[in-house]
């Protein structure tokens, strides 16, 4: 089965646990980038009117990616990972979810988080994406040794 890793990280937290786990799996890395890279400012949860504020509550949201070519047809377990934001996964995962093709693709959820559960982000993007095989989430704050498939 071939595997990949695909991540969204704002401040560099994420992707290490990214590159853990496909080191831990075997699989493939692929970051999820913003068109328009987030700033500190953007961040600022306390500021209702930061760019990150706006998008989560905005749940029709969907930040620009980067582009990529990147084509997830070879593979058959995706892993999605991200920080956590406002107890549910960031809006540009959706923008992500809704580029690519993941039909009949194993979907494992991955976040990091300061204080918050990944149930609430399973929760909703299973609710938002039921044509989809996502098997669950883990949250990844401690070391990375193993699958969480």
């Amino acid at each position: 089965m071939s595997k990949i890793v695909a991540y969204f990280s704002a401040s560099g937290v994420t992707a290490g646990k990214a590159k853990q786990l496909a080191d831990a799996v075997g699989a493939d890395l692929f970051e999820i980038r913003p068109e328009v890279p987030y700033t500190s400012a953007d961040l600022n949860w306390m500021n209702k009117k930061s760019r990150s504020s706006i998008e989560m509550n905005d749940k029709s949201s969907r930040p620009a990616l980067a582009k990529s070519d990147q084509d997830l047809g070879g593979y058959d377990d995706v892993y999605i990972g991200f920080p956590i934001w406002w107890y549910t996964a960031p809006t540009i995962i959706n923008s992500f979810i809704e580029s690519v093709d993941l039909k009949g693709k194993r979907i494992a959820l991955f976040a990091t988080s300061g204080g918050s559960t990944i149930s609430k982000a399973v929760s909703d993007l299973t609710a938002q994406y039921p044509e989809l095989s996502i098997v669950g989430g883990k949250l990844l704050n401690g070391r990375v040794t193993g699958d969480i498939m």
